[in-house]
């Protein structure tokens, strides 16, 4: 026969602000997540009750207090924090590192100084709305108040889904709450011929990059993710295994992102003769390694694109001195994918070489493009890119 626990609990003098005083400590089952935590209660100034132990046994069995201590804890309305925390334990780590950082910023930075002492099913929908719009005001663009709006959502889903409230609409404020996610950031694009000006202003490898990135619009994360083990010349290929993003190897965005990239001709040219050069060409070394650090890791992505990529693009007139806009290694990819759509190359073809998961809903009347035409259409950028020129040329 199974019995239950009991638990007597202990007494301790403990001086506080007002005088010496005794407490009770015992355990208690939290409600939250039913972990054992350690509670205390103050059952009286020692001046009053005496100083004996016995005396101070009697004044809490008078309290009930051992009652209190064989109970679980009261079952409580939780805060936003208590949801906000669950949801950090148990569910942000299931995803990708990258996206990991960005919703713990949003979680810390955001959402938890502002609702984390508030009654989580008491937040109403307009509050949260009048919000997101403050901050709107305050200079956070659209998709970022969109993004934060998304993460509390998923928040209260995983609260309902653990039981943590209740699991219909009217304790979910955030489904009611609007947010415009609609942005005014017009990314700004590269012409071939200021792409051709930019990789012969750039010493190596800045100049092999910015090509890898001018022809296949693989994002920054996933150049330097890549190992030479990575790059196949004769099957003219390039494969996403990893990712290298502050300081950090991670998966590959999306099960799409992990498809091959072909590589056309010029770009495995220059990709060659990188190899070549470069001390670290070993199949499991990175085909960007920080001389720095002797080839233990990759270069920093951020680091390149401020002391070499901003600066060249300046010089190529992509940007006045002292502009401020936002320019950086994804500016290759839209410009990439702007070009191809532009010169009448198939939009799903656009769509595989740029490895997007989702598409629009007409991209469904596409045919499925052949890996030929995504490498004709990549070649097509590259030609417009050197013209009659090679890479080696200045």
């Amino acid at each position: 026969m199974y019995l239950k626990r009991y638990q007597r609990g202990f007494l301790r003098k403990e001086k506080r602000a007002r005088g010496e005083v005794w407490v009770y400590r015992f355990r208690q089952t939290r409600h939250s997540d039913g972990k054992r935590v350690e509670r205390n209660k103050v059952v009286g100034p020692v001046g009053t009750i005496g100083k004996s132990e016995g005396a101070a046994w009697k004044e809490v069995e008078r309290l009930h207090m051992q009652q209190l201590a064989n109970e679980p804890e009261q079952a409580t309305a939780p805060t936003f924090r208590e949801l906000a925390v669950s949801y950090s334990s148990h569910e942000v780590p299931r995803l990708a590192f990258t996206t990991q950082y960005l919703v713990r910023h949003n979680l810390d930075d955001y959402l938890i100084p502002k609702w984390g002492k508030h009654i989580a099913v008491d937040i109403e929908p307009l509050q949260i709305e009048r919000w997101l719009k403050e901050l709107n005001q305050n200079g956070l663009a659209n998709p970022t108040t969109a993004k934060i709006r998304g993460v509390m959502l998923q928040v209260y889903k995983h609260a309902q889904r653990v039981g943590l409230i209740s699991r219909g609409d009217e304790a979910n404020p955030v489904k009611f709450a609007r947010a415009s996610s609609k942005s005014a950031y017009k990314a700004t694009l590269i012409t071939p011929a200021q792409a051709f000006a930019i990789l012969m202003d750039l010493p190596e490898p800045e100049r092999t990059l910015a090509l890898l990135s001018a022809a296949t619009g693989l994002r920054i994360s996933e150049s330097l993710g890549l190992q030479w083990s990575d790059v196949d010349f004769v099957a003219q290929k390039i494969t996403v295994k990893r990712t290298w993003l502050q300081g950090r190897v991670g998966e590959p965005k999306t099960s799409a992102s992990a498809a091959p990239v072909p590589m056309h001709p010029l770009l495995a040219e220059g990709m060659l003769r990188w190899r070549v050069e470069t001390p670290y060409a070993g199949e499991s070394d990175w085909v960007f390694a920080s001389f720095k650090l002797r080839g233990k890791q990759p270069r920093e992505g951020n680091m390149i694109g401020a002391d070499y990529l901003r600066p060249a693009a300046v010089r190529a007139g992509v940007l006045a001195k002292g502009d401020k806009r936002r320019f950086g290694w994804h500016n290759f990819r839209h410009s990439l994918a702007s070009f191809l759509v532009a010169s009448g190359t198939d939009t799903k073809t656009v769509q595989e070489l740029l490895r997007h998961t989702k598409v629009q809903t007409t991209l469904d009347l596409y045919s499925q493009s052949m890996p030929a035409e995504r490498m004709v259409a990549q070649g097509n950028m590259l030609t417009a890119i050197f013209g009659h020129n090679t890479p080696a040329e200045n």
